[in-house]
């Protein structure tokens, strides 16, 4: 695929989750391949039946989300795209219960695409932040 082709993919996706739950489990069937491997905290998730899991109960924690790409590279069959998500947790994720609380936290992930589907992702992201939004952290005092 072209650099434009890949930015193209990286695009379509975040685009379409922003429609909502429905659109985005239907651009995960669109985009990802079955073997998908997604690298992020804890444990790895591997294919797309457990991708689409995972994705779902990120969905279903913050229905609201909204993804705004920040910035996209390309590298070979790599986008790397850093990314800022904000959302409301109305639902339990990863076992904490609802806080009702608005967060917004920076993303940085590496695509790999092959054959037009991705095929490996590795996520970092602020998740001290996100803790701290939520209430689950403490904040550093001000001075």
């Amino acid at each position: 695929m072209s650099t434009k082709d890949l930015k193209a993919l990286e695009r379509h996706f975040f685009e379409e989750w922003n429609k909502g739950k429905a659109a985005a489990m239907a651009v995960i069937d669109e985009t990802c391949a079955n073997n998908i491997v997604w690298h992020s905290t804890g444990e790895d998730i591997r294919g797309l039946k457990d991708f689409k899991k995972s994705m779902g109960e990120f969905y279903d924690a913050f229905p609201d989300n909204h993804f705004a790409i920040d910035d996209i590279f390309t590298e070979g069959d790599k986008v790397a795209v850093r990314y800022t998500i904000t959302g409301t947790h109305k639902g339990k994720y990863l076992g904490i219960p609802p806080t009702n609380k608005k967060v917004k936290l920076w993303v940085i992930e590496i695509d790999r695409i092959v054959g037009g589907k991705f095929v490996e992702d590795w996520i970092r992201s602020d998740t001290l932040s996100m803790m701290q939004q939520l209430g689950l952290a403490p904040t550093p005092a001000k001075k």
